[in-house]
């Protein structure tokens, strides 16, 4: 028997428990352990039958998906998990499978390979595979349409989402859920079954022959795979799997289940989404800030301001548990602030996300007011009022007077210096950017930006607290605009100029959109309101310098004529009454009129170059940004953009899709640029043109970077 993996009878039942924390993944040792544990039962006379279960959280949670990089690296051929799935399902006894936690991908093939599956009523399955590029590889999308129908099956796989016990009982994945002790009502079931037929999956066949039914579920499955997973191949390869079952035996239809799950694996789609993946808890780790370090416990926060970042970061609060004040300066600010909040609560219950219980109780934990008292209690202090320093600094000067000392005081500035903000306080050691994307209810990043003067207690705190607001914490240094809004506003600029010199907006927003960006540029600068930038802008007009072409001629007369996007009904498009938006033939005359007393000659512009100067200006700043330091790692940059700026994850964050394309491609467009439209906006960053040279990657420097730290910590 594996360490990681116990056999041990109790009366007449053969027990095996994974013990493989925190998740009890299929990594090497488990399904070889699995083996031997019903090796041992159907040796042993006394035993009737067989309870698989996993030990702490949860059943088993998928396969270690360290191995499929081994593969696609040529380190290992398969992951052998086959053999597993034959030897259970070919079990002389009867195998239960007793749930717990989440019986995902692997996990979940595992368990359909048992002849019966019960489960907690608070377990979950689910064939999560799509979200890394790859489809089932263990028989999933085989087992799958015969335990639950081939409807079911393609939504589980197609789509990735986690089906509750409930929903898996009537399905007809589990067979039981079980109330109380999991353990004991497992072996009561197997002692119910001991005497009965043992069915395999393999042969149930029942809910496959509705030919022209299947036909139907079919291509209304790849009509939604096409909209919802947009440009992504591994849900369209998951139902071809899926179909397999319906018109191939089990064993042929396993094995083109291999053929499809090794297609995906080794995709530039999959190596991207599992490069996102790890990323996620990459950058949780802070190499200056050891994991002992000292934190501050989060049980009371306030916030200055109503608006849509300050009521959205409320909303986050509240949704933690943690009571926040929200303070405004008038009281038609704090209601129409307080209105927004409840507003989205109550969308929230009308889409039975969560019940008016819930909110209700969401809701008492907010408490609006005019004045600072309660601030003193506070454990963290979030300024979130508009882009302008000296309205910044003078609130931090009397926050400074009120919080205790051990207060953390957070600002949600987008772009301005923290460490100016900082100096306005006699404790800059307890200042720290909190950069939350707006709507900041929703989004998942926040970005998390440390002055010269913040303490590594205070940082630590801040990555903690990230977690408990749901938030993905990305560490940044200070600078205009930080990580994300630094390189935006070089993406930003390439889509106005392309605008500038011959392309409609339609065109880039929709080059972009084709690309796989959440939006285009523009749609994106109508949604977040033109004026924002427009008044960050004014903040940093004095660093304008004179005889460089305007970066934003274009969005700064739109302004002007008060177009600020969706909030004004008209931007850089006309908005209906359901925010739809269409050309308007009034900017594409200011456009030209601009254009032509600027002396820019307008002409055709195809879509390749629209993405190549935007995407390539994104990762020309990001070689900046991580050369300063600014950034930890490339794979941090890459965090920042699929979950703050709409990037694909299936294409990995710009220094990742920078990778795929090669360094040195990149390199000569962007030396191209350079010559065409001058090296004040494309010199190429010093380490792109030295991993270039050097025929490396992004990817290949972070390894290099954690290797030479981790071998100075020892």
């Amino acid at each position: 028997m594996s360490e990681l993996v116990a056999y041990a009878r109790q009366g007449d039942i053969g027990v095996i428990t994974i013990n493989n924390p925190p998740v009890n993944a299929l990594s090497p040792g488990v399904p070889e352990g699995i083996i031997a544990g019903i090796e041992k039962a159907e040796a042993d006379p006394e035993v009737r039958a067989v309870v698989v279960i996993g030990g702490g959280r949860t059943f088993i949670a998928g396969a270690d998906i360290r191995e499929f990089g081994k593969i696609t690296a040529g380190q290992k051929e398969r992951i052998a998990l086959y053999p597993l799935m034959n030897k259970i399902e070919d079990s002389k006894k009867p195998v239960v499978m007793a749930i717990h936690g989440t019986a995902f991908g692997g996990g979940l093939e595992t368990a359909m390979s048992g002849h019966y599956r019960i489960g907690l009523a608070t377990a979950q399955v689910g064939q999560p595979e799509v979200k890394l590029g790859i489809i089932p590889g263990a028989g999933g999308t085989q087992r799958l349409p015969r335990l639950a129908g081939v409807a079911k099956a393609v939504e589980m796989c197609a789509f990735g989402e986690p089906v509750d016990a409930k929903a898996a009982l009537a399905a007809g994945i589990l067979d039981e859920i079980i109330e109380g002790d999991l353990l004991q009502g497992a072996m009561e079931f197997a002692r119910s079954i001991a005497q009965k037929p043992a069915p395999k999956t393999r042969d149930r066949n029942e809910k496959l022959q509705d030919a022209a039914g299947n036909t139907a579920i079919f291509a209304l499955a790849r009509e939604q795979a096409r909209k919802i997973r947009r440009g992504q191949t591994a849900p369209l390869a998951a139902i071809d799997a899926v179909e397999a079952a319906t018109k191939l035996p089990f064993d042929k239809g396993i094995e083109r289940e291999a053929e499809i799950f090794r297609a995906c694996l080794f995709s530039t789609q999959s190596k991207a989404l599992i490069h996102a993946f790890f990323g996620e808890r990459t950058v949780a780790k802070i190499p200056d800030i050891p994991k002992e370090t000292k934190t501050y416990d989060i049980r009371r926060a306030a916030v200055i301001g109503a608006g849509t970042m300050g009521g959205g970061i409320a909303m986050n609060y509240a949704n933690a548990g943690i009571p926040v004040i929200v303070k405004e300066a008038s009281r038609e600010a704090l209601d129409r602030g307080l209105a927004i909040i409840r507003k989205n609560y109550e969308n929230s219950v009308k889409k039975g996300r969560f019940s008016q219980a819930i909110m209700d109780q969401r809701m008492a934990l907010i408490t609006p007011q005019l004045t600072y008292d309660g601030f003193e209690q506070a454990d963290i202090i979030v300024e979130a009022v508009f882009e302008g320093m000296a309205l910044k600094k003078q609130i931090f000067s009397e926050i400074d007077k009120i919080a205790k000392p051990d207060c953390v005081l957070a600002t949600n500035t987008s772009t301005l210096s923290i460490d100016e903000i900082a100096s306005a306080t006699r404790r800059p050691q307890m200042v720290i950017g909190h950069h939350f994307f707006s709507p900041a209810n929703v989004m998942k990043l926040l970005e998390i930006v440390r002055g010269k003067a913040t303490s590594k207690e205070v940082i630590a705190t801040s990555m903690n607290l990230a977690k408990k607001l749901g938030k993905i914490g990305v560490l940044a240094g200070n600078c205009k605009g930080f990580i994300g809004n630094r390189m935006i506003h070089c993406y930003a600029r390439e889509a106005v100029f392309l605008v500038e010199e011959g392309a409609a907006p339609e065109q880039v927003d929709g080059a972009l959109y084709d690309f796989g960006m959440a939006m285009g540029p523009l749609a994106m600068g109508d949604l977040a309101g033109l004026d924002v930038g427009w008044r960050i802008r004014q903040e940093f007009k004095h660093l304008e310098k004179p005889g460089v072409r305007k970066t934003m001629m274009i969005p700064d007369l739109l302004c002007e004529m008060g177009r600020y996007g969706q909030k004004t009904g008209k931007g850089w498009y006309i908005y209906d009454a359901d925010r739809k938006p269409s050309p308007d033939p009034e900017v594409a005359a200011l456009i030209e009129k601009a254009a032509r007393e600027a002396g820019i000659e307008r002409r055709k512009i195809s879509n390749e170059e629209i993405i190549e100067r935007t995407i390539y200006a994104l990762v020309n700043e990001g070689a900046r940004i991580l050369e300063e330091g600014i950034a930890l790692r490339a794979v941090d940059i890459d965090i920042v953009y699929l979950n703050g700026y709409g990037f694909p994850a299936w294409r990995g964050g710009p220094m990742f899709y920078a990778d795929t394309i090669g360094l040195k491609n990149v390199l000569a467009k962007i030396e191209e640029f350079e010559k065409r439209h001058g090296a004040e906006f494309w010199a190429p960053a010093p380490l792109l043109q030295r991993l270039a040279r050097e025929g490396k990657t992004f990817e290949a420097y972070d390894k290099e970077k954690e290797a030479m730290q981790a071998g100075a910590r020892a």
